[in-house]
């Protein structure tokens, strides 16, 4: 801690979840400290990262994709146990075994460059513990803070419950009730089929007609989703999830859904009316959905799984954004700042993505204290 009780260290990470613990788990392979040479920032009042906030009926045997964490494989997990209990305990014994020494809860406010100009100096790192002067950022805050609500006509008017998947309570709230889900994605989907079985009627609409995905993800498929993501954020472009460009698995519990129905896609309608929503005229229906008159259906509630946005905020004062909106990245390191990294971020996203990504960073990172030019 210097003079001006501003704290020293060579590597600040913002975030706990996958991303972030994979970045700490690298630098302690490094050599680096926790609290010595770096500290991990969370927001979050425990271990789980994003995970600890999903639903109580996303249990561990319906989570797609999770990979373990660097260094420590998830056993013996009881698939009909919460993700959230399930995972969350994983990350509090990862951390706890390697030693990493999370902060939290910790909210970061502002990072700005310190002032010694050209992106040389350090980076100062405003939270509410305090400051602290970094050589190097692993930004690792993910999308959870940060749900994406789009806008309608009228949606001030509506008289029912509007709620987004990020305060999604799971499907007994929905019994009787009419529901509109909004959202042609896996979470949409997963609330769909749940909350049908309980709903008085459900309403499926998407922007874009859903893209069913038959048989196995292979690795080339994979390589090509992460491709078109990465492509968008080297253009400097808001990132794409890789979700949206894979298309939906078409499981046992799919097919039973577009067999009974449920799964009838709706195209996005016009406007938000007190009572329900409203198309224009001309819009062509499902055959096997009831519409009162063709052009309106009532609801009680709208549920809005309509994705994230890249929580990055914070990091606005630094100017990293490009003219097309997005933060342009070269493997993790922002463009516009060579001491800031992004992980968890477009094309790592994903609980893979987030492990190479916080491998791939503290490799920069490591170059950058040593003095060797990006």
């Amino acid at each position: 801690m210097n003079n001006f009780g501003i704290r020293e260290l060579d590597v600040v990470v913002i975030g706990a979840g996958q991303a972030g613990l994979s970045a700490a788990y690298h630098l302690r392979r490094a050599g680096l400290e926790p609290d010595r040479g770096f500290a991990v920032l969370d927001h979050a009042p425990r271990p789980g990262g994003a995970w600890q906030f999903r639903w109580p009926s996303l249990t561990y045997g319906k989570v797609h994709g999770m990979h373990a964490l660097p260094g420590m494989e998830l056993t013996g997990a009881d698939d009909s146990r919460p993700s959230s209990e399930v995972i969350g305990g994983y990350f509090d014994a990862y951390e706890r075994r390697f030693g990493l020494r999370v902060h939290r809860p910790v909210e970061v406010r502002a990072v700005r460059d310190g002032g010694d100009g050209g992106g040389r100096g350090r980076l100062l790192v405003e939270t509410s513990e305090g400051t602290y002067a970094t050589r190097a950022l692993i930004n690792a805050t993910g999308t959870w803070d940060r749900p994406f609500w789009p806008r309608y006509p009228g949606q001030e008017t509506f008289l029912g419950r509007q709620l987004h998947t990020v305060n999604y309570p799971g499907p007994t709230e929905f019994t009787g009730l009419r529901v509109i889900v909004v959202g042609g994605g896996a979470s949409g989907t997963q609330h769909l089929m749940e909350i049908a079985d309980v709903a008085a009627g459900t309403y499926w609409v998407t922007r874009r007609p859903p893209v069913f995905r038959e048989g196995p993800f292979g690795e080339e498929a994979g390589r090509a989703a992460v491709a078109m993501v990465e492509e968008r954020v080297r253009l400097g472009l808001p990132p794409q999830s890789v979700v949206s460009v894979t298309g939906l698995p078409l499981n046992d519990a799919v097919r039973r859904a577009r067999e009974q129905g449920v799964l009838d896609r709706l195209p996005m309608f016009e406007r938000i009316t007190p009572n329900g929503v409203a198309w224009p005229g001309g819009v062509t229906w499902p055959d096997k959905v009831a519409r009162p008159d063709g052009r309106t259906v009532e609801a009680d509630v709208i549920l809005w799984a309509t994705g994230f946005r890249p929580a990055v905020d914070h990091l606005a004062p630094l100017r990293l954004r490009e003219p097309g909106g997005g933060i342009r990245v070269e493997e993790t390191r922002a463009v516009r700042d060579p001491r800031v990294h992004l992980v968890g971020y477009g094309p790592s996203a994903s609980t893979i993505g987030a492990n190479r990504a916080g491998r791939a960073a503290v490799r920069s990172v490591t170059r950058l204290l040593d003095g060797v030019p990006a």
